[in-house]
């Protein structure tokens, strides 16, 4: 339990760096670009001082489609964010810890016991009632609204599913040359967008991604070391709901964001939906 309350506070505070980010009116593609290079960079730079700079078939093969997932799961939530309301595709982008969770019991036989799914189901309740109601309606039909919310769902959750894999896979030694060709690839192709775009980058917004990569560095080994001890059917619940339970208090006492009464009765549901899955 030690690595995976890290694990939350750890990701809650790289949430946090984005909101700062995003108040100061940064260029989100341009700080995700470079957040994701500067992971690259230093941990190549980590595994050089080891020397560790060495690499598997395996390690390469799921570093670079991870990545590849990464950088498209970011790509098309920044893109649905056009279309859809700001609350579903929230709630889509964090009920997606459904997919690690249904594959890690379907293909890497992990367990539940009938209280645990329980929780899960009433955590799913709970992110959705916490992540719901905001944005405006564009008129999209139900249909393309679904079905745009659908691939957020599926993406993202291939993004969690892709990070569980290297404990199954038996990568777990490697998963720091993982973590940096995940970066690579998923900087790279987003440094390619940005180029095509025109758009030049200030410095203020290289200077945000740098500090929010070299931070999530740090956070991304602390998540795969957890996931190489804890089962992802306890993992996922519990850091997906965890998360988003201190960003709403945060958003609530901190950034001044108004707490509506449905999200505060999803914080309620979402400590009692921890305590079962646990």
């Amino acid at each position: 339990m030690f690595w995976l309350t890290i694990s939350v506070l750890a990701d809650f505070l790289f949430i946090q760096l984005f909101k700062v980010s995003q108040r100061k009116g940064y260029h989100a593609p341009i700080v995700v670009a470079t957040n994701y290079l500067v992971v690259a960079c230093t941990l190549s730079l980590f595994l050089l001082v080891r020397g560790e700079f060495t690499f598997s078939t395996g390690a390469v093969y799921t570093g670079l489609f991870t990545g590849v997932v990464f950088i498209s799961s970011l790509s098309l939530m920044t893109r649905v964010l056009n279309l859809v309301t700001v609350g579903a595709v929230l709630t889509a982008f964090r009920i997606s810890i459904a997919v690690p969770i249904i594959l890690g019991v379907w293909l890497w036989g992990e367990t539940l016991v009938p209280i645990q799914i329980g929780g899960i189901l009433l955590t799913l309740v709970a992110l959705l009632m916490m992540t719901s109601g905001a944005g405006k309606s564009t008129g999209l039909t139900g249909i393309k609204t679904f079905g745009l919310l659908i691939g957020v769902f599926l993406v993202q959750g291939g993004s969690h599913s892709c990070l569980r894999s290297v404990h199954y896979r038996g990568l777990d030694n490697e998963f720091v040359q993982i973590i940096l060709l995940t970066g690579a690839t998923a900087g790279t192709i987003g440094t390619f967008f940005i180029l095509l775009s025109r758009r030049i980058p200030k410095r203020p917004e290289l200077a945000m991604g740098a500090v929010i990569g070299f931070y999530n560095s740090i956070v991304l080994c602390i998540v795969m070391f957890a996931l190489s001890k804890v089962p992802g059917t306890l993992f996922y619940p519990i850091m997906g709901c965890s998360v988003v339970l201190l960003d709403n208090l945060s958003a609530h006492f901190f950034w001044k964001e108004r707490l509506s009464r449905l999200g505060g009765v999803g914080v309620a549901i979402a400590v009692f939906a921890i305590v079962l899955v646990i």
